[in-house]
């Protein structure tokens, strides 16, 4: 999964903090800056393809809803506001999720999540017709392993390097998780920790603490835990 860049507009300094603090717990978020100006933001989205807004509605020169419909398909716009009157327009724009100030870290990434979903969606579309299997880099120059997708039991990252671990056997590659992760089906893997990828298809049984493969214990992170657990509980008999 890309990482998304993200723009905090909110004229109010407290309320920039709170979403800095909260933006700086999800793995999949990188704020690239924070302004008080509806002008700057504009310039700012126009220029650094960023991919989501958290916005509040009350600005001085242009109102969060008037800069969302000047951007409107160019970003994902959250908004961020003590204004439950400006809900409905709000859809009008296209918004991700209208979040009522104050507002708890859980309903934060609930909303983030739906960005990143909606990331995750086009990243699987692009790659549904993804080959059955991929060839790892390994040691040497021309050295690659040939790895159908199938076999993958789970990745694990290991600071400059990351594990690919098979039903039989594990390899070893110059990696990062991050660029694994995107080459995988969304269908199939799905991340656990932040040093952790694991096929759906291998998991024999969770608990509130893990995932087991071939009795291998895997962590789940306080941070993966709501979306593992929704995509499982989607696949429940």
């Amino acid at each position: 999964m890309k990482t998304l860049k993200c723009l905090i507009v909110d004229d109010e300094p407290p309320a920039v903090r709170l979403l800095e603090k909260y933006v700086s717990k999800v793995p999949f978020l990188n704020l690239i800056a924070t302004t008080t100006s509806s002008i700057e933001a504009l310039s700012k989205i126009e220029q650094q393809n960023i991919d989501l807004v958290f916005m509040d509605i009350q600005m001085p020169d242009l109102t969060g809803l008037q800069l969302s419909k000047i951007v409107k398909g160019k970003t994902n716009i959250i908004f961020t506001t003590a204004y439950p009157q400006f809900a409905l327009q709000s859809y009008e724009v296209d918004a991700i999720d209208y979040l009522l100030k104050p507002f708890e870290f859980e309903r934060f990434y609930e909303a983030v999540l739906k960005v990143k979903n909606n990331f995750r969606s086009e990243v699987k579309e692009v790659l549904k017709e993804i080959d059955e299997f991929i060839f790892i880099k390994t040691d040497g120059k021309n050295n690659f392993e040939k790895v159908y997708v199938k076999d993958i039991c789970y990745i694990e990252g290991l600071k400059n390097y990351v594990a690919i671990h098979l039903k039989d056997k594990q390899i070893i590659t110059n990696n990062t998780l991050k660029n694994i992760e995107d080459f995988l089906p969304t269908s199939e893997f799905v991340k656990t920790h932040k040093s952790f990828i694991v096929s759906l298809r291998h998991i024999s049984k969770t608990d509130s603490l893990c995932v087991f493969i071939n009795e291998k214990c895997i962590p789940i992170g306080d941070t993966y835990k709501k979306e593992l657990f929704e995509i499982i509980q989607r696949r429940k008999l």
